[in-house]
């Protein structure tokens, strides 16, 4: 059985710092148009490499704090309504940090 929390009750974890994930988003985007940008222009392959390394970076940095304030608020209100609630939520989480780890 899913447990709803009423989206008029709660706010998602990362709603207090919503601005900085989209200044970091918008850095992401051009850090990415910037590594298309070295690939039409035929940059040198290491060069382009270290670039999307850099990328990476970046947005498991944004992968990470949306993960740390899902558990610090989402999983956090769920488990003060019930432990059904609290289950769900620990399920979701791990099956993001499945997701990232695999990436």
């Amino acid at each position: 059985m899913s447990v709803e929390i009423d989206s008029h009750e709660h706010h998602h974890g990362y709603i207090s710092d919503k601005d900085r994930y989209l200044s970091r988003m918008k850095r992401i985007e051009g850090q990415a148009r910037g590594i298309a940008k070295m690939i039409d222009d035929e940059k040198y392959c290491i060069d382009i490499l270290t670039q999307v390394s850099a990328l990476t970076r970046a947005l498991q940095g944004v992968a990470t704090g949306l993960l740390d304030d899902h558990l610090k608020h989402c999983v956090l209100d769920a488990a003060k309504l019930s432990d059904e609630a609290a289950t769900e939520k620990i399920e979701e989480a791990t099956e993001a940090i499945r997701r990232l780890v695999r990436s």
